[in-house]
């Protein structure tokens, strides 16, 4: 990748933390440019997220242990990561009418991870998401085991999670992910 990519990136990600920096008390761009902008596996990993109109931006940061976690704030789920299934078991499980993949397995070939139901309602603190899309989060296993899968999106200024068939998919239902940098 040129390196004028990963700076193009770093301004928009900047621009968006001066945007929520009251949320981050103690904290500066200074020092989040310095724990990601050597490091090659976290640059790659956020690029796709903005390739795919995620709009990545900073969701936590713990002063302590100088964990960051970055997600997607794009307002509505990203168009470029809409219409999977949830995971590979559900993708193999479709006979007819195939999506082009699954959400997991999308996950894992960029370093990232699906949101989780805490972080997605953290991220609605920052703005109102998803209130014409839903997007795929963490299922538990024994929710998955039987065949299911959980989304969530906004409504009427609440929060709300669902369930689905693993395998279903929709063109207005997409994911949002969560990058975690130690």
């Amino acid at each position: 990748m040129e390196d004028n990519k990963y700076n193009e990136l770093l301004d928009n990600i900047r621009n968006r933390f001066e945007s929520y920096k009251e949320s981050f008390d103690g904290l500066s761009w200074e020092m989040i440019e310095a724990k990601i902008a050597h490091d090659q596996e976290s640059l790659d990993a956020l690029l796709w997220m903005e390739e795919t109109k995620g709009e990545p931006s900073l969701l936590e940061y713990d002063l302590k242990t100088n964990k960051m976690v970055f997600s997607d704030f794009s307002t509505e789920s990203p168009m470029a990561r809409r219409s999977l299934c949830y995971d590979q078991q559900a993708y193999q499980k479709r006979k007819n009418n195939k999506p082009e993949g699954s959400v997991i397995e999308t996950c894992k070939k960029h370093n990232v991870t699906l949101l989780n139901e805490q972080q997605y309602r953290k991220l609605q603190t920052f703005k109102k998401i998803d209130q014409k899309t839903s997007s795929w989060i963490q299922t538990p296993n024994s929710i998955r085991e039987l065949g299911g899968a959980l989304f969530m999106d906004c409504r009427y200024n609440t929060v709300f999670v669902y369930h689905n068939g693993a395998e279903s998919y929709y063109s207005s239902r997409g994911f949002r992910v969560a990058l975690v940098i130690e």
